[in-house]
């Protein structure tokens, strides 16, 4: 029995917004319940059907936006980021040359250098990967919020919905993201209260919305988001103050392509100690970093006057003062003319956490199916799945056994082939 959901889709093509309605079968049970439809559920989704058509009415996808990436296409909008950082054979369909062939035609969208795809290019593809693939019906617009085990039922895990309502699963791939914005120490210390809007998070922030011409900006951070926003605030006439706690470190790719095969993760996956796998992870994305694009075009803003960087530098202090922020910095002695600068909005590109004991989602799992956790990550079997259950992990939070670029469109082509074959071999399901 399913039951009938109307539900309201804004599409967005630059600055128009179309509402489309169409309804929807929003299942009691299901045997693979996917939980996100991002990317990385899409990866899965497809890899499955290639390995088994006949899963296609098996698995559901549960997203609150009811469509394929969704907030995927949002940030990369909202960041206006012309292409991405990935090269061209990292993206959900299972066949690495796809994407090259579908840009037959259009070779202007791919980047310098390793065919980096357009943002309009990949979105392009992933929706013919959708259609090829016949997946539009397979996301429900429903947000979970509970997964509750049910370790002696025919089906494991109760779904609950943010309207309340539950569903069945057999069982649950979690592929969320499951990264938690990270914010500075300095900001719960902020002794006055002041206007939202004047201090948020990249992933709150809407270039598309803003209107800044004649403001200072302060933006925190040393990844390539912060370039994106610098380079968007500066072409909308604001003065960009750039921090960062160290020197830009300037890479091509989060992490050296040698992460991506045996060079370096046949070390990796022979490590049995799950802390020291830690800090091979720590030490091999080594914190934000830019590309080197991006550096020289900030540079070139640096020189024009439209941007100040502040390199090996922290905020120690910031205050509201009715209609500004007024900022101390830890190295004054040296950015001296910091201070006295009135801020209009402060930008925090801080990243994420990645901790699965601050999912509220997999509190329940937690307590019932107790696992191994370092530094947030729970240590998984080989095919991503928790210990005890039949719940599966993607993203970040499958980093263990995954390894760096576990967050990243290769980590879901990683993570895709451990889980398809314990989603469609008897042999691999937990008795």
């Amino acid at each position: 029995m399913a039951k009938v959901v109307m539900i309201i889709v804004i599409i967005l093509n630059g600055v128009s917004q179309y509402v489309v309605s169409f309804c929807l079968m929003l299942p009691t049970q299901v045997d693979i319940a996917i939980v996100g439809a991002g990317p990385q559920s899409l990866t899965l989704a497809t890899f499955l059907l290639q390995k088994r058509r006949s899963m296609r009415h098996r698995f559901m996808v549960f997203d609150p936006s009811g469509t394929w990436m969704s907030r995927w296409q949002y940030q990369f909008a909202a960041l206006e980021i012309p292409h991405l950082r990935s090269p061209a054979v990292h993206h959900p369909d299972p066949n690495p040359f796809a994407l090259r062939a579908f840009a037959e035609g259009r070779s202007h969208e791919l980047h310098s250098p390793y065919d980096l795809p357009g943002t309009k290019l990949f979105q392009d593809f992933c929706q013919e990967v959708i259609q090829r693939w016949e997946l539009d019906d397979r996301v429900c617009a429903a947000q979970v919020v509970r997964v509750e085990p049910m370790p002696q039922s025919r089906f494991p895990f109760r779904l609950w919905l943010q309207d309340g309502q539950t569903i069945l699963a057999r069982r649950v791939v979690v592929a969320n993201g499951g990264s938690g914005v990270h914010c500075p120490a300095w900001v719960d210390a902020i002794p006055t209260p002041y206007p939202d809007d004047r201090l948020l998070h990249s992933t709150h922030i809407d270039l598309r919305q803003l209107h800044l011409q004649g403001e200072r900006i302060l933006i925190i951070g040393g990844g390539l988001t912060s370039g994106h926003l610098a380079v968007g605030a500066a072409s909308r006439g604001a003065q960009v103050l750039l921090m960062a706690r160290r020197q830009i470190h300037e890479k091509l790719f989060d992490a050296d392509p040698g992460w991506l095969g045996p060079k370096y993760l046949k070390d990796f996956w022979a490590e049995p100690n799950w802390m020291t796998r830690w800090q091979m992870i720590q030490a091999a994305r080594n914190g934000g970093s830019m590309t080197p694009a991006m550096v020289t075009r900030l540079r070139r803003l640096e020189r024009t006057g439209q941007i100040t960087i502040y390199e090996q530098c922290q905020v120690a202090q910031a205050v509201w003062q009715g209609t500004h922020w007024r900022i101390c910095c830890n190295q004054q002695a040296v950015h001296h003319c910091i201070h006295p600068l009135p801020i209009d909005r402060i930008w925090l590109s801080t990243g994420s956490t990645l901790d699965v004991t601050e999912q509220s989602l997999l509190a329940e799992v937690l307590a019932t199916y107790p696992t191994s956790i370092v530094n947030g990550l729970p240590v998984l079997d080989e095919h991503l799945r928790w210990q005890g259950c039949e719940l599966f992990m993607m993203g970040g939070l499958a980093a263990l056994q995954v390894g760096p670029t576990a967050r990243n469109l290769s980590g879901g082509r990683m993570a895709s082939e451990r889980i398809v074959p314990a989603l469609t071999k008897p042999s691999l399901a937990r008795s």
